[in-house]
């Protein structure tokens, strides 16, 4: 009993991580959607399977470096901090690549797959550099 009770003692802090993390997580996709001229949101109701990938990969792009900075960060506000910088990384991704496909958001909502595809890729293989990155 006194071990269940010893290991129930890191639930406070995992409660406080997780619940920063899903805050995190939001503020991300609500900041995502509103850089996208696109309501992902409306076309996924659609069945635009080019919105969906995007808006998925961008989930998990940003939730791989924001799970790396809350395993190595020293506190809450470390973790805060190293969270906001990768948001902001995972946001820049999306804005650079607009600016070799000026046309992609339109692209999307039309379903275009393939650069939908080449977007999901690149979301996702910053988010594993830039979680490989927050491993200070």
């Amino acid at each position: 009993m006194t071990m269940i009770i010893s290991t129930l003692s890191g639930l406070l802090p995992f409660l406080v991580y997780f619940g920063t993390a899903l805050f995190l997580l939001m503020l991300f996709m609500s900041i995502y959607m509103r850089l996208t001229p696109n309501d992902e949101i409306a076309l996924i109701k659609d069945n635009n399977a080019a919105a969906s990938v995007v808006l998925s990969a961008a989930f998990v792009g940003f939730s791989i470096p924001l799970a790396s900075a809350a395993a190595n960060s020293v506190n809450l506000v470390d973790f805060i901090v190293w969270g906001l910088v990768a948001g902001i990384a995972q946001l820049l991704v999306f804005l650079v690549f607009r600016r070799f496909y000026p046309l992609v958001s339109e692209r999307i909502s039309q379903g275009e797959i393939a650069v939908s595809i080449k977007l999901a890729g690149l979301s996702v293989t910053v988010g594993l550099l830039n979680a490989a990155c927050l491993t200070y």
